[in-house]
């Protein structure tokens, strides 16, 4: 999954501003204690943060 592609999906799911506040600021222990941003920064792929934050916000699985 491209990094486009995630950011698209996360403003369609939380809505833009709200997106940005969680990836900077919401610790998902699916993602080793991390938030999205710091993931991100640490190399873990697009796609294994996509999923870790669908599992934390129980996102349909028409989303995942």
């Amino acid at each position: 999954m491209r990094l486009t592609v995630f950011w698209r999906n996360m403003h369609e799911q939380f809505g833009e501003a709200y997106a940005e506040s969680l990836a900077k600021d919401y610790v998902i222990e699916g993602l080793g204690s991390r938030t999205v941003q710091q993931a991100l920064a640490d190399g873990v792929g697009a796609k294994d943060v996509w999923r870790a934050v669908c599992d934390a916000f129980d996102l349909p699985r028409s989303v995942r």
